[in-house]
């Protein structure tokens, strides 16, 4: 197995998937496996792949999400890793249907009291969600070079779907942001003294350019408090805050403010599309803000506007 795994990890690798998508498909195969009495892949096919995923569905009661999920995992392995066409051995695998939901959306009054909640560093990252309707990895992986304090905007590099894209930079967060820039270029320089300083470059950018690494322009904007060690290459060095610290201090903001909805950090993006459009901005103008590939994935904020659009009055209000 583990000659299998390696396999899979290089050709993911090669063809640059993240390493969250990397662990996750590992993640699948291995479960896919293990399930079958740990046989090769080789060994097994379509109808092996049907009865796992139907395992998943029915026995382990998975959201259609998690079984697409497995399902792209397990076609990965047998096409590109494998060489082998799960179709050609009569197998016909298509997504399950997942449910549509409208978002969560909190009220103006609700974001500003979540935010109020929260300070330094979390309080910037909350605001960026909010204020330029950034995803949270998308906040999370920002570099200096990507803030553009003359034009007030940010380019998100490789967003969902690998594209780049410029968003909003609030005014609000600008004079804040510039300040807590200047104690990151202090730590930076802490780290060159220290030997280090070197961040990591997307697609071995570093190889072209050797001092790349170590520029200002290409450090996270907001790194982490730790230096560790790339689980790649091994190097030591300091890659950019997790995921878990501003999705904690965002659900202590949401309980502090009494918020009683099923809130998250992506709440917050969800808030800075519906409040545009109920402030009147072009559909197709936050659709480019937010790098939706298809309009209809926009169109979903535009259930706010629609409630109660007719003014139908509740027989109990009569």
């Amino acid at each position: 197995m583990s000659v299998l795994l390696n396999q899979v990890r290089d050709v993911m690798r090669t063809r640059h998937y993240s390493l969250t998508t990397e662990k996750t498909y590992i993640y699948w195969i291995k479960k896919y496996i293990f399930f079958h009495h740990i046989r090769h892949p080789n060994e097994m096919g379509a109808s092996e792949v049907g009865a796992f995923l139907t395992h998943l569905a029915v026995d382990e009661n998975v959201a259609a999400a998690t079984q697409n999920q497995a399902m792209f995992a397990l076609l990965f392995l047998y096409k590109e890793v494998l060489g082998i066409e799960l179709d050609r051995l009569g197998g016909s695998f298509t997504s399950a249907k997942q449910l549509t939901r409208v978002p969560v959306v909190l009220t103006r009054e609700e974001v500003t009291a979540v935010l109020s909640h929260l300070s330094g560093v979390h309080w910037l990252m909350a605001n960026l969600l909010y204020g330029a309707g950034l995803r949270l990895k998308e906040c999370l992986r920002l570099r200096v070079k990507d803030l553009d304090f003359g034009y007030k905007q940010i380019t998100v590099r490789a967003g969902k779907g690998g594209k780049d894209r410029f968003t909003i930079l609030p005014e609000k967060v600008v004079e804040p942001l510039q300040k807590h820039l200047v104690s990151v270029k202090t730590l930076h320089g802490s780290d060159l003294k220290g030997g280090l300083g070197a961040v990591l470059m997307p697609f071995a950018f570093d190889g072209k350019h050797s001092n790349a690494a170590c520029e200002w322009k290409w450090q996270y904007v907001f790194p982490s408090h730790k230096i560790s060690r790339n689980p790649r290459t091994g190097k030591l060095g300091r890659h950019h805050l997790s995921e878990s610290g501003l999705q904690k201090a965002v659900k202590v903001g949401l309980n502090k403010a009494v918020v009683e909805k099923h809130a998250s950090c992506h709440t917050l993006r969800h808030s800075f599309a519906t409040h545009l459009l109920q402030n009147g901005s072009d559909i197709r103008t936050i659709q480019d803000l937010l790098g939706h590939k298809e309009l209809m994935t926009t169109m979903i904020y535009t259930h706010v506007l629609q409630q109660n659009k007719l003014g139908v009055r509740s027989p109990l209000d009569i």
